[in-house]
Parts: C-alpha cells; structure tokens; sequence
C-alpha cells in the first residue's frame, strides 16, 4: 500500500513537474464593466448628524441620481430627503439645527448656490437664489444652530463678500464688505468674522485681524507669492490661530500664531511633504491630529486622548484611514479606508467601546473582480529632482513591453496619490501600464518644489513627464512605440503639449478640457479669479499684457505648433466650462482639421470643468477606449446605448 502510494505521488509530482515546465499563457482578468467603474456608487459620503442619531448619505434615486438619503442609527428608516433633478448632490453636511445643507451649480457652470433641506418634511429651500452669483459655506458653529456664515459674489463678480443666513427665515444679512482684496476671510467661535487674507498685486499677501466686528482690521502677519501661509482655525479663546505655513521652512507644518504676540510655534511638521489633513475637535476646537502624505497617509496625533483610537484604527482595514467626521459629542466617527485595490470602505468607530462597525463600501460590486496594486516610486529628473510617481500595471501578465498610457493631473497645483483611482483601474484592467507623474509644480513636497514649476510650462514640468516615461520604457516595462498621453484640465494641456512638443514619443492622446492657448486661456478666467493672479497665474505662467512675456507663453501653446502632431487625439469638452471655455477646444479642433490632422471631438452640453453626470463619464469613457485601443492596443468592452448622455461628436 505504502509503495502505491509513493508510486501514485511520484506520478502526481511528475505530472505537475512537466506542467511547470510548459507554462501556460498569461491572461488578464476578466473584463471590469464600465458601469461598475463609472456609474454611480452604491452608496457614498456618510455623515452622521451632530447629536449623534442619524446617518446621512449619498445614493442614486430610481433616475440614477445622486440624493442625500437619512436615517436613524439602529432603524431600518432610511429614506430620500433631497430630489435635485438631474445633475447630482455632491457636496452637503448637517446643520446643527439638525437640517441638510447642500450645494449646488447649473450644469457645471460653477455658480454654486446654498440649498436648506428640512429632514422630516423633506422641504428644501434655496438660500442664495441670486442670478451669475457664486455662494460658498464659511462657518457653521454647533452654539448658534439657526445661523449660517457664507460668501457671495453678489455686489461684485470679482469679489467675495461675508453673510450671514437665518435657517428659520432665509435672511441673508452683509457681515463684512470685501474692500478690494480680499481673497478668505477667517471666523471665530462666536460667528463674528475676525480675520481676513489680503492679496496685493506685488504678490504680497496678509493676514489682517480685528478685536471685535467694529474694531478696525490690523495687519498680524505678511509673506510673499513663494509661501504658504493658510490661517484654518480660530482657537476657542480667540487668543490662537492656527496656520498651516511653509514661511520659516521648505514644507509646510502646523503652527500655533499667537494673536497677542505674533509668536508661531510649530506644533508638527516633516521634511519631505507637506501638511496633509488637520483633524479638530467639533467643540474644543483643538488640533486633534495632522497627516502627512508622501507614499501613504501617516497621521501625527496631537492629543493624546485618541491615540488609541488611532491605533486601533491602523488595524480595522487596510488603506489610507481618515475620519470624515464625528458627532458633537466626539463619542462616535466615521471612518473611511482608501486602499489601492478596493473602492472606499466606511466604518462607524465607537470610541467609548472601541469597536468599529462596518457600514459600507462605495463600489461592493468592484469586489468580485480583480483590482491591480500601484507601486509608488521615486524617478529622477534630468535636472536632478526627485520626482514622485505612481506605476500601476496589469494583474495576470508580465510587466514587460506593455501598452502604457501616461496619465497626468489636473491643476498643476494638485497632486496624485496612492490609493483607489477608477480610472487607473480601467485602464490597467483594459491591459495598459499606467503611470502618473507628481511632475514639478504638484503640490504637497514643499514649495522649491511647487515653484520649480514657475515660467515651465513646455519646459521643464513637460521634462518630468517625459523622463518618467523613458524610465518606463527603459526598464523594459512600456513599449516605446504603444505610449499614450491623457488627462483632464492641466493633463489636458499636457496632453497637448505630449503631442506637439515631443511627437515622437506619444502614439495617441486624449485631452479633456485642458487649454490650447496660455493667453486665450487666462483672458477667459472667471472673474473672481483675477483679485489673485499675481499670486497664482502670472508668476508661473506669464502676463499676456506684457508683449515679452505674451510671446514666451504663446511659445508655450499648442495650438501654434499644430503643425508638429503625429498621433490622433481625442478631445472632451464640457460647454459651460468657467475654467478652461469651449473655445480652447474649439480653436485646437479647428486648427488641427484645417491642417488635415486627425482628432475626434465630443461635447457635453451639460457639463463643466470635468464630467460629473455619470451617463456621460460612461459615454466618454467607451469613447476613449475605442479610441486608445484603436491606436496603442488594449481590451475594449463593447459599446452599448447609454441613454441620457448630452455628448455630441463634432
């Protein structure tokens, strides 16, 4: 018996020797439908109201768009409180009178309103209901419930000035006139408005603050166009403010600025990265923790009172872990889990029991399928920078002359991080590497970094983009001849700048929204953007009025270089766009046909800077990989009727 058994096991052995010996062919996962990537998510964005008692929510409706819905805690009375009627809620919190408040634009057209939702009654009310005006929430405070702090552009369009809202009888009344150069104004807890950020066209700003609402404003502190200097919070004293600031170092920590005194007193910092999130007590209003992001999110707790919840939180799920917020009594939090291969996770967080309770995940259906870890790396620059990227590549095949698409984002003054990305996993499920660049300019690795980036768009921003890529390509990972460009807003421009600055290197390109034309670009800004050009715009990228520096920033505009493009584009556009117009994308489209190039258009009646409506990401999105497959090769789920997009291809 024994020797059949050895025998039978010897044969087995062989058997699976002689497999290992053939291997069998790599495959990609199976298909990850785009519907599952780009629709709605299931549910998302809890917050738990202030007395601790309902939790709070977005959902589709039964006309797939996104609603708060509410209930109570330990009931099954969840319902739909808001019926917005077709673009979605995305930004909302609780009132402390127990009332939603949500936000709200016109086809992405950025003129944000303040809407009042009644949770009982389901009664919702518009509390900023003026024409062109762009509103934005300042303060709420949990001892003046019935009272809402906003700013307004109202008396004029450049500038933002202070109101104050009655929730019982939607009385806006003016709280402080903005003299011409304000660009914040800071709040403390009694609802007054204390301080203000001050913006001179030299480039130098300030902070100003005042005793009382009647006090006249004084200047506590100035610093120029290369620092940071973010005044987030009034202490409970009023006698503290506290400022995320880089002027005494290269990134930036949190200090404490005494009022009385001027004295900043660092309370944390790193010297790779900046400050991340500042978590403060509701009530207290005291630093609880700050996070720092380079790789991955590390919180440096401040009050030692949760320190052991931090702790445990380490070990509920993987990922990055934030609190999105917290009931007044700070006894209960929610918690979310940002992980490369999952969608967001969200946890209730008892912190009398210290027992966390799984709520939901964004995106459950994703867990059926296969996700592909990213990697993050550091590439060095031509010119000796250290540049932060992300490699994420195809889950079942070789790493190895692979289709990569180069996807760059937006702002430049944004950044990208590690952690669950849809369109990274699309692309990588589709079969293509992707790499994303913090390339110079990107925000969060201290400002010689971010200002390396002044007078280089073309230049050396595009450098980084580009060396990252040979890197790819000389690790053996991508193919040089299947590289592909795309991205939104600035990665937009890139995208542009890939395809006629450096043709050789990109097999297609996809730009959505991004700018054709510096001068036409910063001429078409909306204009409460123009209080704050000299500390933003002009000192990176040029003064159109200046004739040199007109020059210089045309030199750095596609569309006087179309004649230089080799590969298809595909560009996206959305027609009530404040940021970058339709007529960036129109001027590129028609000079590229007029020149015989090829390029696909698509635009979106009712969108803005970006495509929010889900029916039209999925409409672009089966746009874009029909057209990335076409030119550099990778999978392609068959396109359907989606019904209710507003793309039209021109």
């Amino acid at each position: 018996m024994k020797s059949r058994l050895l025998a039978a096991f010897a044969a087995c052995a062989l058997f699976f020797l002689s497999v290992a010996a053939t291997p069998a062919p790599a495959t990609l996962p199976k298909l990850i439908p785009r519907e599952v990537l780009f629709g709605n998510p299931e549910r998302a964005a809890p917050q738990i109201s202030p007395d601790g008692k309902m939790l709070a929510y977005l959902k589709a409706d039964d006309k797939n768009v996104l609603q708060v819905f509410v209930g109570t805690i330990g009931k099954e009375d969840d319902r739909q409180v808001t019926n917005d009627p077709k673009r979605g809620i995305r930004q909302y919190r609780w009132a402390y009178n127990g009332d939603l408040l949500y936000m709200q634009d016109a086809g992405g057209n950025e003129n944000f309103h303040v809407y009042q939702t009644n949770v009982a009654t389901k009664a919702t009310r518009e509390l900023t209901p003026f024409e062109g005006v762009r509103a934005e929430l300042l303060a709420l405070e949990p001892e003046f419930p019935g009272v809402l702090l906003v700013t307004m552009n109202r008396r004029n369009k450049q500038l933002f000035d202070a109101y104050k809202i009655d929730l019982t009888s939607g009385e806006a009344t003016l709280v402080a006139e903005n003299p011409g150069d304000i660009g914040g104004w800071l709040t403390d807890p009694e609802m007054k408005i204390r301080g203000a950020v001050a913006v001179k066209p030299d480039g130098m700003s300030e902070l100003r603050i005042r005793d009382t609402e009647t006090s006249p404003f004084r200047v506590l502190m100035t610093w120029g166009a290369d620092d940071e200097f973010n005044p987030i919070e009034v202490s409970k004293d009023g006698r503290t403010i506290y400022v995320i600031s880089n002027t005494q170092s290269d990134t930036s920590g949190l200090y404490a600025l005494d009022v009385a005194t001027k004295r900043m007193i660092l309370m944390t910092s790193n010297p790779s990265v900046d400050v991340g999130g500042v978590m403060i007590h509701p009530r207290r209003r005291e630093v609880q923790a700050v996070s720092f992001n380079r790789d991955r999110v590390r919180w440096q707790v401040i009050d030692k009172t949760i320190e052991k919840d931090f702790k445990a939180l380490e070990k509920v799920a993987p990922g990055n872990m934030g609190v999105v917020n917290c009931d007044l009594a700070d006894e209960t939090w929610l918690v979310a889990y940002a992980a490369d291969t999952a969608a967001v996770r969200y946890y209730s967080w008892n912190r009398k029991a210290q027992k966390a309770q799984f709520l939901f995940s964004a995106y459950p259906k994703l867990e059926q399928y296969t996700l592909a870890p990213m990697k993050f790396m550091e590439v060095k620059s031509r010119d000796g920078l250290t540049i932060p990227v992300m490699l994420t590549t195809p889950v079942g095949v070789p790493a190895k002359n692979l289709p990569m698409i180069l996807a760059v984002h937006g702002g430049p003054w944004a950044r990208d991080f590690w952690g669950y990305n849809s369109n990274v996993q699309w692309l990588a499920n589709r079969g293509y590497a992707v790499l994303q660049v913090n390339y110079r300019g990107s925000t969060g690795f201290g400002k010689k970094f971010k200002n390396a980036a002044k007078r280089e768009f073309a230049g050396k921003m595009h450098d980084d983009l580009v060396d990252a890529v040979q890197f790819a390509i000389k690790e053996g990972i991508a193919d040089p001849k299947r590289v592909g460009i795309m991205g939104g807003s600035y990665g937009g421009y890139a995208t542009l700048v890939g395809l006629t600055f450096t043709p050789e290197l990109f097999a297609a390109g996809v730009d959505i929204v991004g700018p054709s034309n510096l001068v036409s670009l910063i001429k078409s800004f909306p204009p409460y953007w123009k209080p704050f050009m000299s500390i933003s715009w002009t000192p990176f990228v040029g003064d159109p009025e200046n004739l040199k520096e007109k020059a210089d920033m045309e030199a750095r505009s596609p569309l006087f270089k179309i004649d230089r493009i080799k590969a298809p584009l595909l560009i996206g556009q959305g027609a009530n766009d404040p940021r970058v117009t339709q007529a960036e994308s129109d001027q590129m489209v028609e000079a590229m046909r007029k020149a015989g190039k090829q390029v696909e258009y698509i635009i979106f009646t009712d969108e803005g800077h970006g495509f929010a409506r889900p029916e039209n990401r999925l409409f672009f999105n089966a746009k874009t990989e029909e057209f990335l497959a076409k030119h550099i090769g990778g999978r392609v789920e068959p396109l359907t009727e989606i019904k209710g997009h507003a793309g039209v291809v021109k």
